[in-house]
This record gives C-alpha cells, structure tokens and sequence, in this order.
C-alpha cells in the first residue's frame, strides 16, 4: 500500500492511504499533559508496520512552546498508543471545541495534501451523503459519487443507493473545508481519479455506458478490467457522430452501451475527451472510394462528370479558386466531378487533401458541402506538403 507524507504545523507524518479505521483513534484520543512526552524522544519509537501513523514531534519546539496545539497533542498521543509508551488510561479527552478545532485543522491537512481518506457513510439527505470525518461530519455530494454505484446497480434511484451506502466506508478527497461557515465537502470522483487515471492514455479504447446527455454532448462511463465503471469522460457533440447531429438524444440515450477512444487527457483538472466518431471509418473514404470512384465508374444517379462550365461550384469555392491561381507553383483549378453524399457530415464548406500525391502535375482536393462533393484537379508543380501550405495559406486570405 502506498505511503504518502504530509505536514501539519511542526508535526510531519505518514499516512497509509485507504485505511480509515486506525486512523480515526486520533479522533478520540489527546492528552493534556504533553511536556513530559515531548522531553522523552525515546517513548516515540518507530511504528510498527501495522501503524497507520508516525509522528515526530520536535522536543526543542515543544519545550519552548509547551501550549503545543491539540492537532499535533492528538497526534502525538496516537503515536504514544501505537507504540504502547503510554497507557490508554493516561490519555484523557480534549474538550469538544478544542478536538473539534484540531480536525478542522485535519481536514485542512487534507485539502491542500490531496490525500485520501476513509470516510464511513453516516447517512444521507435529498443532496448527498454524510461522511464521518473524525469528530466531524461532512457532506458528499450526488454529483460526486464514483460512477461504478449508479452503473452497478442501474435500476435503483440515487436515494435507492445511498441507502445502501450507509455504513460502508467509501475513499473521498476532501475539496472545501471551511471552518467558519462549517463547510466540509468531499468527492469520491476525486479520489477515484488519483487512483485509475495512471492507469488510461491517450489512444486508449475504452467499453463505456452512457451516462447524462446534455446539448453539447455526452458523459459516458469508462469501464476498466474489474468489470466496474471508474472514471466518466465528456463524447463532445461534435465527436459523437460522422453525420450532422442537431440533438445528441436523438442518437444517445442514458444507458447506452458504446465504444469509446479517449482522445485527450488534462490531469490538471482532472477530465477527460473521448470519441465514439473516431472508431468509425471517416465517411470521407466512402466519398473517395465510392461516391466518386478512381476508376470513373459510379451510379448515374450519385456522380456527374462534366467540365467546370457546367457544374456550379460550392458557395466559397470561387473566391479559393481565385486565391489558389495567384499561389507559384498552381497554374489551374476547375471542378471536374461532384457527387452526393448519403450522409450530411456539415453544412459548412470543407476542403480535404487527397492522400494520393501529385500524378502528371495533377493533384486532388475534394469540396463538401452538406451531401454535394465535389472533385477538383490543380495543374501544379507543387508537390503534395507545398500544396498544404499553399493552401493553407489561401483560407486565411479568405473571409
């Protein structure tokens, strides 16, 4: 199990991650008279492995400071515990404002050290959960469950679940502690992509189910090798299909079982992008390969071949034409083909580069609009990474 350090005040510790029930002993125990520990370094003999912390008090701070505050007295009396130096009978509680004080300093700790903490589920309300958090309690949010609960058991409510959740132990991060208005907020979310984040990379292929649909896209759940869904990433609307999707619930719905590719990772903020568009063949290969075949051969109905006097160009496309004759190296651009689409990819002008390089100083660029494709061949000296920047430079004259 992993170790992790932190400091609080002049008190630095290790805290075995995941383990709350060792941990909440500091929640109960604080002794009142310290200055004789502190002047005993030897009663803070190093830990047992089955310690869940280890503190080491600084004996000069101590004795020049013997109102040592009750965080660090709380801590200092668990250690004296798991090292048996100090009877149970000799420790006497805190008053409660005072251990009240020292876990909010705790849950402070928490905040800024990113830990994770064990927190036993003590009830919930219309909103979330209630997490113990020492002599505290805290709230956990709905929004910030780890998805494997509403995944694992799709057909309850959420209040379904977080009854079932009371009195289990649930890993959190703590992400708001505010002692003046007395807020204490915790995700599992967070925690959650601590732990199976490293565990993703960009390219990754992901079976996913399909969480809320919202107008700009979607939040699918990532399923990982123990069967349970961890992390949930955002399918931008834009990402969810080859075809011009005007509502994404008219293509996804709650539930939805789906394949996903996860296409960019910010770790900063802890989200994630994923496609379902992408694993699916570009209907631009269709376009190519077979509404306007390389042989010449297409239904008469889906392809029309004639000369550029005959075939209107895509609104745009004359003002790039125009453009592209004053680039070197292009001597012509005519339409020599067009065809229809099945699909309607976008309403906008696009411009796509063949994949083909430059045969007899010819070369291919494909217009689409809607489902009009249009096939046009530049005279060019031009070889095809010259093309590309002629024309790139050609759409940023353009409006």
């Amino acid at each position: 199990m992993p170790v992790s350090t932190a400091t609080l005040g002049s008190v630095s510790f290790l805290s075995q991650l995941f383990n709350p029930d060792v941990s909440s002993l500091s929640c109960f125990v604080h002794h009142t008279k310290l200055s004789t520990l502190y002047s005993k370094p030897s009663l803070l003999r190093k830990p047992s492995s089955s310690s869940l912390y280890h503190l080491k008090v600084s004996a000069s701070s101590a004795s020049a400071n013997p109102k040592t505050d009750n965080s660090q007295q709380a801590e200092a009396a668990v250690t004296a515990i798991l090292d048996n130096s100090v009877s149970t009978d000799e420790l006497k509680p805190a008053p409660a404002p005072a251990r009240r004080s020292a876990d909010w300093k705790a849950a402070r700790a928490y905040l800024h050290s990113g830990f994770i903490y064990g927190g036993r589920v003590e009830g919930f309300n219309g909103g979330g959960l209630l997490v113990r958090f020492y002599s505290l309690v805290g709230f956990l949010p709905f929004p910030q469950l780890s998805p494997s609960h509403s995944c694992k058991e799709p057909n309850k409510t959420i209040h379904q679940i977080a009854k079932g959740l009371v009195g289990s132990i649930l890993s959190v991060k703590v992400i708001q502690a505010e002692e003046e208005s007395r807020k204490l907020i915790f995700s599992e979310k967070e925690a959650v992509w601590t732990k199976f984040s490293t565990q993703i990379n960009v390219g990754d292929v992901f079976e996913g189910k399909v969480g809320s649909v919202e107008d700009y896209g979607a939040f699918v759940h990532l399923r990982f090798p123990d069967g349970l869904y961890h992390l949930t990433g955002l399918v931008h609307v834009s990402e969810v299909s080859w075809d011009l999707v005007q509502d994404v619930r008219d293509i996804l719905t709650e539930g939805d079982d789906v394949r996903v590719k996860v296409v960019n990772i910010d770790r900063g903020k802890s989200r994630l992008t994923l496609s379902i568009k992408q694993l699916e063949e570009d209907p631009l290969l269709e376009t190519l390969d077979k509404v306007i075949p390389q042989d010449g051969s297409a239904d008469s109905d889906s392809l029309t071949t004639s000369n550029s006097s005959t075939i209107e160009p895509l609104p745009g496309l004359d003002a790039i034409f125009k453009e592209l004759l004053q680039e070197d190296g292009i001597n012509d651009v005519r339409i020599s083909r067009q065809g229809f689409e099945k699909r309607v990819v976008s309403q906008d002008l696009q411009l796509w580069l063949s994949n083909a390089p430059p045969s007899d100083n010819m070369f291919t660029l494909l217009a689409r609009a809607g489902r009009q494709v249009q096939e046009i061949q530049l005279a060019t000296s031009l070889d095809q990474e010259g093309i590309k920047k002629a024309l790139q430079r050609v759409l940023e004259r353009v409006p």
